[in-house]
Protein backbone atom coordinates (compact mmCIF):
# COMPACT_ATOMS: atom_id res chain seq x y z
CA UNK A 1 0.00 0.00 0.00
CA UNK A 2 3.07 2.93 0.92
CA UNK A 3 4.81 1.74 -2.51
CA UNK A 4 1.46 2.59 -4.51
CA UNK A 5 1.18 5.84 -2.69
CA UNK A 6 4.96 6.69 -3.11
CA UNK A 7 4.13 5.92 -7.21
CA UNK A 8 1.07 7.83 -7.15
CA UNK A 9 3.11 10.72 -5.82
CA UNK A 10 5.97 9.99 -7.84
CA UNK A 11 3.67 10.29 -10.72
CA UNK A 12 1.92 13.56 -9.66
CA UNK A 13 5.83 14.95 -9.14
CA UNK A 14 6.75 14.51 -12.44
CA UNK A 15 3.64 15.30 -14.05
CA UNK A 16 4.05 19.29 -12.48
CA UNK A 17 7.38 18.89 -13.17
CA UNK A 18 6.82 18.45 -17.17
CA UNK A 19 3.93 21.04 -17.43
CA UNK A 20 6.18 23.31 -15.29
CA UNK A 21 9.53 22.56 -18.06
CA UNK A 22 6.71 23.07 -21.29
CA UNK A 23 5.47 26.21 -19.98
CA UNK A 24 8.63 27.58 -19.24
CA UNK A 25 9.78 26.41 -22.73
CA UNK A 26 6.85 28.34 -23.69
CA UNK A 27 6.61 31.48 -22.71
CA UNK A 28 10.49 32.11 -23.84
CA UNK A 29 9.93 30.69 -27.33
CA UNK A 30 7.45 32.82 -27.43
CA UNK A 31 9.45 35.86 -26.00
CA UNK A 32 11.98 35.24 -28.71
CA UNK A 33 9.59 35.20 -31.63
CA UNK A 34 8.32 38.70 -30.06
CA UNK A 35 12.13 40.04 -30.49
CA UNK A 36 12.41 38.51 -33.52
CA UNK A 37 9.09 40.02 -35.68
CA UNK A 38 9.99 43.12 -33.68
CA UNK A 39 13.32 43.71 -34.86
CA UNK A 40 12.23 42.52 -38.26
CA UNK A 41 9.36 45.05 -37.96
CA UNK A 42 11.79 48.04 -37.25
CA UNK A 43 14.22 46.86 -40.58
CA UNK A 44 11.76 45.70 -43.29
CA UNK A 45 9.56 48.14 -44.95
CA UNK A 46 9.66 50.41 -47.96
CA UNK A 47 13.36 51.45 -47.06
CA UNK A 48 15.84 47.91 -45.45
CA UNK A 49 17.80 48.85 -43.18
CA UNK A 50 20.63 46.73 -41.92
CA UNK A 51 20.60 45.56 -37.94
CA UNK A 52 23.49 47.75 -37.25
CA UNK A 53 21.59 50.65 -38.52
CA UNK A 54 18.73 49.89 -36.12
CA UNK A 55 20.78 49.48 -32.69
CA UNK A 56 22.44 53.08 -33.92
CA UNK A 57 19.33 54.39 -34.05
CA UNK A 58 18.08 52.59 -30.77
CA UNK A 59 21.39 53.57 -29.16
CA UNK A 60 20.47 57.36 -30.23
CA UNK A 61 22.95 58.01 -32.97
CA UNK A 62 22.41 60.05 -35.91
CA UNK A 63 22.05 57.54 -38.78
CA UNK A 64 20.86 58.97 -42.28
CA UNK A 65 17.17 58.24 -43.10
CA UNK A 66 16.59 55.47 -40.70
CA UNK A 67 16.98 58.02 -37.74
CA UNK A 68 13.64 59.25 -38.93
CA UNK A 69 11.99 56.35 -40.59
CA UNK A 70 12.82 53.73 -37.96
CA UNK A 71 13.15 56.46 -34.48
CA UNK A 72 10.13 58.11 -35.77
CA UNK A 73 7.79 55.74 -37.27
CA UNK A 74 8.76 52.19 -36.93
CA UNK A 75 9.89 51.86 -33.65
CA UNK A 76 7.08 53.64 -31.66
CA UNK A 77 4.46 51.42 -33.85
CA UNK A 78 6.12 48.22 -33.35
CA UNK A 79 6.45 49.09 -29.39
CA UNK A 80 2.38 50.23 -29.21
CA UNK A 81 1.74 47.38 -31.08
CA UNK A 82 3.72 44.56 -28.52
CA UNK A 83 2.16 47.00 -25.81
CA UNK A 84 -1.67 46.88 -26.64
CA UNK A 85 -1.56 42.83 -27.56
CA UNK A 86 -0.15 42.61 -23.80
CA UNK A 87 -3.00 44.57 -22.62
CA UNK A 88 -5.68 42.57 -24.65
CA UNK A 89 -3.71 39.50 -24.20
CA UNK A 90 -4.10 40.04 -20.04
CA UNK A 91 -7.51 41.27 -20.14
CA UNK A 92 -9.21 38.96 -22.65
CA UNK A 93 -7.87 36.22 -20.27
CA UNK A 94 -8.83 37.21 -17.23
CA UNK A 95 -12.43 37.90 -17.98
CA UNK A 96 -11.84 34.27 -19.70
CA UNK A 97 -10.49 32.71 -16.61
CA UNK A 98 -12.97 34.62 -14.34
CA UNK A 99 -16.06 33.69 -15.76
CA UNK A 100 -14.99 30.29 -16.97
CA UNK A 101 -16.00 30.55 -20.52
CA UNK A 102 -14.30 31.34 -24.03
CA UNK A 103 -16.63 33.99 -24.64
CA UNK A 104 -15.87 35.95 -22.06
CA UNK A 105 -14.05 38.42 -23.41
CA UNK A 106 -14.07 42.42 -23.90
CA UNK A 107 -14.71 41.76 -27.75
CA UNK A 108 -17.93 40.32 -26.83
CA UNK A 109 -19.38 41.34 -23.76
CA UNK A 110 -19.23 45.46 -25.09
CA UNK A 111 -16.42 46.79 -23.32
CA UNK A 112 -14.77 47.33 -26.74
CA UNK A 113 -18.15 48.43 -28.00
CA UNK A 114 -18.64 51.10 -25.07
CA UNK A 115 -14.88 52.39 -25.85
CA UNK A 116 -15.63 52.53 -29.59
CA UNK A 117 -18.63 54.25 -29.43
CA UNK A 118 -17.50 57.15 -26.92
CA UNK A 119 -14.82 57.32 -29.60
CA UNK A 120 -17.52 57.89 -32.55
CA UNK A 121 -18.69 60.39 -30.33
CA UNK A 122 -16.10 62.26 -29.28
CA UNK A 123 -14.65 62.49 -32.61
CA UNK A 124 -17.78 63.27 -34.95
CA UNK A 125 -20.13 65.13 -32.48
CA UNK A 126 -17.92 66.23 -29.84
CA UNK A 127 -14.81 67.45 -32.49
CA UNK A 128 -11.98 66.31 -29.59
CA UNK A 129 -8.38 65.53 -30.41
CA UNK A 130 -6.60 62.39 -29.97
CA UNK A 131 -6.04 63.00 -26.18
CA UNK A 132 -9.48 63.76 -25.63
CA UNK A 133 -10.79 61.17 -27.90
CA UNK A 134 -8.65 58.57 -25.44
CA UNK A 135 -9.69 59.64 -22.28
CA UNK A 136 -13.51 59.73 -23.36
CA UNK A 137 -13.48 56.51 -24.26
CA UNK A 138 -11.34 55.33 -21.39
CA UNK A 139 -13.89 57.05 -19.21
CA UNK A 140 -16.85 55.21 -21.00
CA UNK A 141 -15.40 51.78 -21.43
CA UNK A 142 -15.36 51.41 -17.33
CA UNK A 143 -18.50 52.66 -17.27
CA UNK A 144 -19.49 50.23 -19.39
CA UNK A 145 -17.99 47.36 -17.42
CA UNK A 146 -19.49 48.57 -14.77
CA UNK A 147 -23.26 48.65 -15.86
CA UNK A 148 -22.85 45.22 -17.09
CA UNK A 149 -21.89 44.04 -13.61
CA UNK A 150 -24.06 45.88 -11.86
CA UNK A 151 -27.12 44.38 -14.35
CA UNK A 152 -25.48 41.01 -14.07
CA UNK A 153 -24.83 40.79 -10.50
CA UNK A 154 -27.68 38.93 -8.05
CA UNK A 155 -26.13 37.45 -5.14
CA UNK A 156 -23.23 37.00 -7.37
CA UNK A 157 -21.79 37.37 -10.74
CA UNK A 158 -23.19 34.19 -13.16
CA UNK A 159 -20.65 33.80 -16.41
CA UNK A 160 -24.00 33.03 -18.37
CA UNK A 161 -25.91 36.05 -17.26
CA UNK A 162 -23.15 38.36 -17.75
CA UNK A 163 -21.89 37.26 -21.19
CA UNK A 164 -26.01 37.94 -22.26
CA UNK A 165 -26.25 41.13 -20.82
CA UNK A 166 -23.04 42.29 -22.64
CA UNK A 167 -23.51 41.31 -25.57
CA UNK A 168 -26.86 42.90 -25.65
CA UNK A 169 -25.51 46.25 -24.50
CA UNK A 170 -22.65 45.36 -27.28
CA UNK A 171 -25.50 45.06 -29.73
CA UNK A 172 -27.23 48.58 -28.39
CA UNK A 173 -23.80 49.99 -28.32
CA UNK A 174 -22.97 48.94 -32.25
CA UNK A 175 -26.08 50.70 -33.04
CA UNK A 176 -25.27 54.05 -31.60
CA UNK A 177 -21.96 53.91 -33.55
CA UNK A 178 -23.54 53.30 -36.45
CA UNK A 179 -26.20 56.03 -35.80
CA UNK A 180 -23.10 58.67 -35.22
CA UNK A 181 -21.84 57.71 -38.35
CA UNK A 182 -24.42 58.26 -40.61
CA UNK A 183 -24.07 61.57 -39.64
CA UNK A 184 -20.40 62.40 -40.04
CA UNK A 185 -19.07 64.70 -42.08
CA UNK A 186 -16.48 62.75 -44.51
CA UNK A 187 -13.55 64.06 -42.84
CA UNK A 188 -14.92 62.84 -39.20
CA UNK A 189 -15.99 59.65 -40.71
CA UNK A 190 -12.50 58.98 -42.26
CA UNK A 191 -10.70 59.91 -38.69
CA UNK A 192 -13.67 57.88 -36.82
CA UNK A 193 -13.49 54.84 -39.25
CA UNK A 194 -9.60 54.38 -38.92
CA UNK A 195 -10.42 54.32 -35.03
CA UNK A 196 -12.76 52.17 -35.25
CA UNK A 197 -11.12 49.35 -37.00
CA UNK A 198 -7.85 49.13 -34.87
CA UNK A 199 -5.03 50.51 -36.62
CA UNK A 200 -1.58 51.41 -35.78
CA UNK A 201 -1.01 53.58 -38.58
CA UNK A 202 0.15 57.18 -37.00
CA UNK A 203 1.36 55.73 -33.66
CA UNK A 204 3.35 57.73 -31.95
CA UNK A 205 5.21 58.19 -28.38
CA UNK A 206 2.42 59.95 -27.00
CA UNK A 207 0.07 56.91 -27.39
CA UNK A 208 3.05 54.88 -26.40
CA UNK A 209 3.67 56.27 -22.85
CA UNK A 210 -0.15 56.34 -21.41
CA UNK A 211 -0.66 52.42 -22.25
CA UNK A 212 2.69 51.69 -20.72
CA UNK A 213 2.01 53.54 -17.79
CA UNK A 214 -1.29 51.27 -17.13
CA UNK A 215 0.18 48.40 -17.84
CA UNK A 216 3.06 49.07 -15.22
CA UNK A 217 0.48 49.38 -12.95
CA UNK A 218 -2.25 47.12 -13.63
CA UNK A 219 -0.57 44.36 -14.68
CA UNK A 220 1.57 43.47 -11.21
CA UNK A 221 -2.56 43.86 -9.95
CA UNK A 222 -3.35 40.95 -12.20
CA UNK A 223 -0.72 38.76 -11.31
CA UNK A 224 -0.41 39.08 -7.87
CA UNK A 225 -4.60 37.84 -8.05
CA UNK A 226 -3.09 35.11 -10.09
CA UNK A 227 -3.91 32.64 -7.26
CA UNK A 228 -7.32 34.08 -6.19
CA UNK A 229 -7.82 34.09 -9.90
CA UNK A 230 -7.67 30.47 -10.69
CA UNK A 231 -9.95 29.59 -7.06
CA UNK A 232 -12.50 31.41 -8.40
CA UNK A 233 -12.88 29.18 -11.49
CA UNK A 234 -14.02 26.53 -8.69
CA UNK A 235 -17.11 27.99 -7.92
CA UNK A 236 -17.33 31.11 -5.60
CA UNK A 237 -18.72 29.13 -2.48
CA UNK A 238 -15.66 26.29 -3.09
CA UNK A 239 -13.19 29.76 -3.29
CA UNK A 240 -14.70 31.09 -0.19
CA UNK A 241 -13.64 28.16 1.40
CA UNK A 242 -10.58 28.22 0.28
CA UNK A 243 -9.43 31.91 2.00
CA UNK A 244 -10.46 33.48 -1.00
CA UNK A 245 -12.71 36.68 -0.57
CA UNK A 246 -14.72 36.49 -3.68
CA UNK A 247 -15.99 39.45 -4.07
CA UNK A 248 -13.36 41.88 -3.46
CA UNK A 249 -11.19 39.70 -5.39
CA UNK A 250 -13.76 40.25 -8.04
CA UNK A 251 -14.16 43.70 -8.27
CA UNK A 252 -9.77 44.33 -7.94
CA UNK A 253 -9.84 41.93 -11.30
CA UNK A 254 -12.42 42.99 -12.89
CA UNK A 255 -11.27 47.09 -13.02
CA UNK A 256 -7.22 46.19 -13.54
CA UNK A 257 -8.75 44.02 -16.76
CA UNK A 258 -11.15 46.75 -17.54
CA UNK A 259 -8.20 49.30 -17.58
CA UNK A 260 -5.61 47.96 -19.65
CA UNK A 261 -8.51 46.93 -22.20
CA UNK A 262 -9.61 50.81 -22.29
CA UNK A 263 -6.24 52.30 -22.09
CA UNK A 264 -5.00 50.05 -24.98
CA UNK A 265 -8.18 50.47 -27.08
CA UNK A 266 -7.70 54.11 -26.64
CA UNK A 267 -4.50 53.93 -28.13
CA UNK A 268 -5.28 51.85 -31.14
CA UNK A 269 -8.64 50.87 -31.44
CA UNK A 270 -10.49 47.99 -30.11
CA UNK A 271 -7.93 45.67 -32.40
CA UNK A 272 -10.73 42.78 -33.03
CA UNK A 273 -10.67 38.97 -31.61
CA UNK A 274 -6.95 40.14 -29.88
CA UNK A 275 -8.52 39.90 -26.45
CA UNK A 276 -10.27 36.88 -27.77
CA UNK A 277 -7.75 34.58 -29.24
CA UNK A 278 -5.25 35.16 -26.78
CA UNK A 279 -6.52 32.69 -24.22
CA UNK A 280 -7.56 29.97 -26.18
CA UNK A 281 -4.16 30.04 -27.90
CA UNK A 282 -2.31 29.73 -25.05
CA UNK A 283 -4.27 27.08 -23.65
CA UNK A 284 -3.67 24.92 -26.17
CA UNK A 285 -0.05 25.56 -26.23
CA UNK A 286 0.79 25.77 -22.58
CA UNK A 287 -1.50 22.72 -21.43
CA UNK A 288 -3.67 22.00 -18.34
CA UNK A 289 -2.55 23.65 -14.98
CA UNK A 290 -0.53 27.08 -13.82
CA UNK A 291 -2.12 30.33 -14.77
CA UNK A 292 -2.71 31.65 -18.35
CA UNK A 293 -1.90 35.41 -17.75
CA UNK A 294 1.45 35.64 -18.64
CA UNK A 295 1.48 33.26 -21.68
CA UNK A 296 -1.65 34.97 -23.45
CA UNK A 297 -0.07 38.26 -22.71
CA UNK A 298 2.61 36.98 -24.90
CA UNK A 299 0.64 35.42 -27.26
CA UNK A 300 -1.88 38.70 -27.69
CA UNK A 301 1.83 40.61 -28.02
CA UNK A 302 2.86 37.90 -30.56
CA UNK A 303 -0.72 38.02 -32.70
CA UNK A 304 -0.79 41.87 -33.10
CA UNK A 305 2.95 42.64 -34.30
CA UNK A 306 2.78 39.36 -36.48
CA UNK A 307 -1.55 40.77 -38.12
CA UNK A 308 0.28 44.71 -38.14
CA UNK A 309 3.15 43.14 -40.69
CA UNK A 310 1.05 41.27 -42.41
CA UNK A 311 -1.13 44.26 -43.28
CA UNK A 312 1.67 46.22 -44.02
CA UNK A 313 3.53 43.86 -46.61
CA UNK A 314 1.85 40.68 -46.90
CA UNK A 315 -0.84 41.21 -48.72
CA UNK A 316 -0.47 43.15 -51.87
CA UNK A 317 -2.00 46.27 -50.10
CA UNK A 318 -1.61 48.10 -46.85
CA UNK A 319 -4.58 47.10 -44.14
CA UNK A 320 -5.06 48.39 -40.60
CA UNK A 321 -3.85 45.36 -37.94
CA UNK A 322 -7.62 45.18 -37.05
CA UNK A 323 -8.91 44.23 -40.29
CA UNK A 324 -6.27 41.40 -40.12
CA UNK A 325 -7.18 40.00 -36.74
CA UNK A 326 -10.65 39.92 -37.23
CA UNK A 327 -10.35 37.88 -40.47
CA UNK A 328 -8.72 35.63 -37.87
CA UNK A 329 -11.29 36.07 -35.16
CA UNK A 330 -14.16 35.51 -36.75
CA UNK A 331 -14.06 31.90 -38.04
CA UNK A 332 -12.66 30.87 -34.39
CA UNK A 333 -16.10 32.68 -33.13
CA UNK A 334 -18.00 30.69 -35.23
CA UNK A 335 -16.15 27.32 -34.57
CA UNK A 336 -16.76 27.80 -30.92
CA UNK A 337 -20.12 28.45 -31.14
CA UNK A 338 -20.71 25.24 -32.84
CA UNK A 339 -18.52 23.00 -31.11
CA UNK A 340 -20.02 24.45 -28.28
CA UNK A 341 -23.65 23.77 -29.53
CA UNK A 342 -22.44 19.96 -30.70
CA UNK A 343 -21.18 19.01 -26.95
CA UNK A 344 -24.81 20.24 -25.55
CA UNK A 345 -23.68 23.19 -23.43
CA UNK A 346 -24.54 26.68 -23.32
CA UNK A 347 -22.73 30.17 -23.05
Amino acid sequence: MTINVQKTVDAVARGRAHRARRRRTVIIVMAILIVVIFAISLMVGQSFYTPAEVVGVMAGNDVPGATFTVGRLRLPRAVLAVLVGLCFGLGGVTFQTMLRNPLASPDIIGISSGASAAAAFAIITLGLGATGVSVFAIVVGLAVAVLVYVLSYRGGVAGTRLILIGIGIAAMLDSVTAYILSQAADWDLQEAMRWLTGSLNGSSWSQVIPVLAALGILAPVLLGQARNLSMTQLGDDTAAALGVRVNRTRLIIIVAAVGLIAFATAAAGPIAFVAFLSGPIAARIVGPGGSLLVPSALVGALLVLVADFCGQYALGTRYPVGVVTGVLGAPYLIYLIIRTNRAGGSL
